[in-house]
């Protein structure tokens, strides 16, 4: 096994000249490495076994094979193995050639001790730095595998929830409606009120499973980003909101709002969320009063949507944007309590969060945050 201290580490050192090998080996046996000693780059070849040493110490110029490809012949054997190569003739064109074929210094002859130890200990560092960043890479690219299969299960889980759940609430629907058609007239009130709490009940399922599946395809929709005007995005979204409110009077205050680089149809989708939650839990206010403007932090923007509505209790806050959560009974507002877990899902994808400030009946704020770059 490689060593994980320099003390213990172990070299093979190559020359043609015994004399140069026998005085490296003795000078780095005396640092405390473990040393083994070639005069043939094919007898050096011949020793290299994985995880055997650390560290290749060769001269550049030799007989039977130089330097570089002599460390090309070893990390073929050993891709784990680090080199220095040694040479009177260094120039760029020597270094650069040393280096792509996985050096990881080259010294100059001649050098003294004051030298080579440092460097040594310096490449083995190196070597070791290099190992654990490959280790990094190779854990990451499992991670990214095990995500890919877990999108995929998702996907496949999606479908299953659409067609197999959908069923069986489509089955209970239809019978419920078949039998207020032909047995209508003679149903009496109770019997007619369990039906349409029972259609009721069905109406809600499917609202919940189409939220179930919004959420899942934000959860794994990549943002495809583009420069986007948020005054444009906003008022888009409120001329669809304002029209479906026409009875009502709604106060609207839309600040300066930025330009910034993110996915306009997923973007498009948190102003709905928030926008359309404004507008519902502000439905008993005369006149409703909302809010949207930004805010410029550091490198960020904080956007915000307010308004003075129903409003909540902050310790329900850890809540709030979970999936099916809701603060509000379901008789006095109405919806599923997915859209603000979508609106999380899709501000983190754009590398930014989401939280809230609000009082019980005083109405509530909702803020997110994109990069400004």
């Amino acid at each position: 096994m490689s060593a994980t201290t320099d003390s213990a580490s172990s070299l093979l050192i190559v020359d043609d000249l015994i004399g140069q090998v026998e005085s490296l080996c003795r000078l780095l046996k005396a640092e405390g490495y473990r040393t083994v000693g070639c005069t043939s780059a094919r007898q050096a070849v011949a020793e290299i076994k994985p995880g055997r040493f650390d560290l290749l110490i060769t001269d550049l110029r030799m007989p039977e094979m130089n330097g570089i490809s002599l460390l090309q012949a070893a990390r073929a054997a050993d891709g784990a193995l680090g080199g220095i190569v040694i040479t009177g003739h260094a120039d760029i064109s020597t270094a650069v050639k040393a280096m792509q074929a996985g050096a990881l210094d080259v010294i100059e002859k001649p050098f003294t001790r004051d030298v080579i130890v440092p460097r040594v200990s310096r490449a083995l560092d190196m070597r070791r730095l290099r190992l654990d960043n490959a280790a990094l890479h190779e854990r990451e690219r499992h991670y990214i595998q095990e995500l890919e299969s877990a999108n995929r299960q998702l996907e496949a889980f999606t479908v299953s929830i659409s067609h197999d759940l959908r069923n069986p609430v489509h089955t209970v629907a239809g019978f419920c409606k078949l039998f207020m058609a032909e047995y209508g007239v003679d149903i009496p009130d109770g019997g007619r009120r369990l039906l349409d709490r029972a259609l009721e009940g069905t109406a809600r399922m499917e609202q919940l499973i189409d939220g179930l599946l919004r959420f899942c395809r934000a959860s794994r929709q990549a943002p495809t980003k583009c420069p986007v005007s948020l005054d444009w995005m906003v008022r888009r979204v409120l001329t669809s909101l304002q029209t479906e409110s026409a009875h009502r009077r709604v106060e609207m205050r839309i600040g300066m709002l930025p330009d910034c680089e993110a996915d306009p149809l997923l973007l498009e989708q948190v102003f709905v969320n928030l926008l359309s939650n404004a507008f519902k839990f502000s439905r008993h206010r005369d006149p409703a009063v909302i809010e949207v403007g930004a805010m410029e932090r550091d490198e960020e923007w904080v956007i915000f949507v307010r308004d003075n509505g129903a409003g909540f209790d902050m310790k329900y806050i850890d809540r709030l944007f979970g999936v099916f959560q809701r603060l509000h009974p379901a008789n006095k507002f109405e919806g599923t309590g997915v859209g603000l877990s979508i609106v999380r899902q899709i501000i983190a994808r754009h590398g930014g969060r989401v939280w809230a400030e609000s009082e019980p009946d005083r109405g509530a704020a909702f803020f997110f945050s994109l990069p400004r770059r």
